[in-house]
């Protein structure tokens, strides 16, 4: 799956300079293996992933990411924020809007019909487990939407020295009137909360935004993440920003 851009809320300014620490320099080899929502229950780690169109990556491809569908509502300053994994469905007619927003669609590029935001759900709703497409719910209002997926078994991983179970974050903040307020920031801090307390042998979140989209790279850097280098990506030029678990608590 090609890396979307994220698109956060938290002012804007150019990226810093890269960070040029040992520790993002490391080749390391790369490993082999490749809710509820408005009153509906969240499904478990034993359901196939309903789409409306087939069974989805059963519970054993599901450990490629510690299972979202099974994290927990947190309490953020913005009120109660839950990942709930996408119903094709249920979902398809507001993400497809959220897509079409000039905004959104400047750095996404899913501009169009509802097929073509379709087309960009069903690999990772068919697929092995490695990118898990969630809506954001805050509140109990659906707001944003979230890929959580594997940095290291990613395209990306090609172009940058990745890690074993680095996890990667996409993003995209669904309403005007959810943006300019720092609410992407404090969803990001939480989310990469969510996933350093939920895989264990994680040590590392990613985000590759687009160097043009300074919001986003802002809300990453207010989040606790740090700009670590410039990626020549094939479809963008990115900034590959980490949060690290090691100084989690520092930032």
């Amino acid at each position: 799956m090609a890396p979307a851009d994220a698109y956060a809320d938290a002012g804007s300014g150019p990226a810093p300079p890269a960070d040029t620490g040992a520790d993002d320099t490391l080749d390391l080899e790369l490993p082999g293996e490749l809710l509820a929502l408005l009153g509906e229950d969240a499904p478990t780690a034993g359901n196939d992933r309903n789409r409306g169109a087939g069974a989805g990556p059963t519970a054993a491809r599901s450990e490629l990411l510690d299972r979202p569908a099974d994290w927990r509502p947190v309490a953020t300053s913005a009120g109660v924020f839950q990942l709930v994994p996408v119903r094709l469905e249920r979902d398809l007619a507001v993400l497809s809007r959220w897509m079409n927003d000039p905004a959104v669609a400047a750095f996404w590029e899913l501009a169009g019909p509802e097929a073509v935001t379709a087309a960009h759900l069903l690999p990772q709703l068919d697929g092995d487990g490695r990118s898990v497409p969630c809506l954001g719910v805050l509140g109990g209002v659906p707001m944003s939407y979230w890929e959580i997926y594997r940095a290291d078994l990613d395209p990306l991983a090609r172009h940058y020295p990745a890690r074993p179970h680095d996890t990667g974050i996409h993003l995209l903040i669904g309403g005007v009137n959810d943006r300019g307020h720092g609410i992407g920031t404090t969803l990001l801090r939480a989310v990469a909360d969510l996933v350093l307390d939920h895989r264990p042998r994680c040590a590392r979140v990613v985000a590759e935004p687009d160097l043009r989209n300074t919001p986003s790279v802002s809300a990453f850097l207010s989040a606790g993440f740090r700009f670590s280098a410039e990626l020549e990506l094939p479809e963008k030029q990115a900034a590959l920003m980490v949060r690290d678990r090691i100084h989690r608590a520092q930032l």
